[in-house]
């Protein structure tokens, strides 16, 4: 957040740079996607959606000396977020509250501390509601789903769909702003819809192993979960207990949640 500020005083907020960040991110996520196999789709399906993001962030026209530093911002940003989704992918098993309320507070008791070492003041009491009650939900809440979908989808997936975030905030604000739009805009629009359709509808079946592990989680008594209780259980409810997989061979479609991180 540090350097896309960074970005904002040195790129006009009007050109639309930063909706081209969360696409460069998840290109930033290169070892990852390196260490899986993605059919053809899933691919242009990436790259669709990222195109989408650089079409709606084009400006076009010239521009002074210093606008490298704003691209450079956003690089730096978007590495920084693609070695924080690997790394929260790693523990993506965990509690996702406990996950995104301590990455919270880290990262806003950081914040906090260089704003006000670069001189910046609290606002008054309105400004600040305001501020907390955006970051409730577009931090704390959208971190918690977010983590959850790295359980489920793993990084490359989640952050393609994420990256369709700026061109729902487009679309929100042309509903509630009364903003006008662009031929730009519905090119995007269409990119990122291919996109997202094609990441939906890829198929994604192997003969694949899993290899014995132990973890907890919240689960249900699936193929994946045929275990022993060490307390009464009877239910198909979901539940969340210390578990072992023992060693399995199978074959199903199936997306590299927590269960299927193996190598192809």
């Amino acid at each position: 957040m540090v350097v896309l500020r960074e970005q904002v005083q040195h790129r006009p907020v009007g050109d639309g740079v930063a909706f081209a960040a969360d696409g460069i991110e998840e290109i930033a996520d290169v070892r990852h996607i390196a260490s899986a196999r993605f059919g053809r789709s899933f691919l242009w399906g990436m790259l669709a959606i990222v195109a989408g993001g650089v079409v709606l962030s084009w400006s076009g026209g010239g521009g002074s000396a210093n606008d490298w530093i704003g691209p450079l911002a956003i690089a730096a940003g978007c590495m920084c977020w693609a070695i924080d989704n690997n790394l929260t992918r790693r523990v993506s098993a965990s509690d996702a509250l406990f996950i995104a309320a301590t990455k919270g507070a880290v990262a806003g008791t950081v914040n906090v501390g260089l704003a006000f070492a670069l001189g910046a003041s609290l606002p008054d009491g309105a400004v600040l509601l305001g501020t907390l009650v955006v970051g409730l939900f577009g931090y704390g809440i959208s971190l918690v789903l977010f983590v959850l979908a790295l359980r489920g989808l793993g990084t490359a997936r989640t952050g393609a769909y994420f990256s369709t975030a700026p061109f729902i905030g487009a679309a929100v604000s042309l509903a509630l702003l009364g903003e006008s739009t662009s031929i730009s805009f519905w090119i995007a629009a269409a990119l990122m819809g291919w996109g997202v359709w094609l990441h939906l509808t890829e198929h994604h079946e192997h003969e694949h192993v899993h290899e014995p592990m132990e973890h907890g989680h919240r689960h249900t008594h699936d193929e994946h979960h045929q275990h022993e209780h060490d307390f009464a259980w009877n239910s198909d409810e979901s539940h969340e207990h210390w578990h072992r997989h023992e060693a399995l061979v199978h074959k199903h479609p199936h997306f590299p949640d927590i269960h299927h991180r193996h190598s192809h």
